[in-house]
């Protein structure tokens, strides 16, 4: 009786594992990860990340997620890490549709060598969900940020660079 449940406890084990160790696996079901490559724009912000700002063509630095889901306005731009001691990692976090009710924007970062992940990830939580943020990440590099809130999810690459 005891060795059977010692295996049952095992099998649990290695099943918890094998789930965990799937879902941050660099694979996806449409196949690997493409490199780690921030795609920042300069340039007038797109009109759904324009509310709050003043003026009709806003012009800053900004990235958008891969599915379109949700945009950042980099008002630290360049990001640096460590942060510089006059200036923030700020990121003013825009959802393409607002979400009704509010839930906490939950930010996965994987540093990444190309497609490789490098390290354990980083995790931050704004509890407000999507808005007004500072993001510090441990180290200069591609960082890979996964964001999740109000059952939406959306990636995007941020390059930090070292202070010079």
């Amino acid at each position: 009786m005891r060795r059977h449940v010692a295996t049952g406890l095992l099998v649990v084990a290695f099943s918890l594992i094998a789930a965990f160790g799937a879902r941050s696996s660099d694979v996806t079901r449409s196949g690997p990860l493409p490199a780690c490559r921030a795609n920042v724009r300069h340039t007038i912000l797109p009109v759904w990340m324009r509310g709050g700002f003043s003026g009709p063509n806003p012009r800053m630095a900004y990235t958008v997620g891969k599915t379109g889901q949700i945009g950042g306005a980099l008002f630290g731009w360049p990001l640096r890490s460590p942060p510089l001691p006059d200036r923030g990692n700020k990121i003013l976090w825009v959802p393409r549709n607002v979400p009704k009710g509010v839930a906490p924007l939950w930010i996965r970062l994987q540093k990444m060598s190309g497609a490789q992940p490098i390290g354990a990830p980083v995790r931050r939580i704004i509890k407000t969900g999507p808005g007004p943020s500072i993001v510090d990440v441990p180290s200069a590099g591609c960082w890979r940020a996964t964001l999740t809130w109000s059952g939406r999810r959306d990636t995007l690459d941020l390059v930090y660079t070292a202070p010079s």
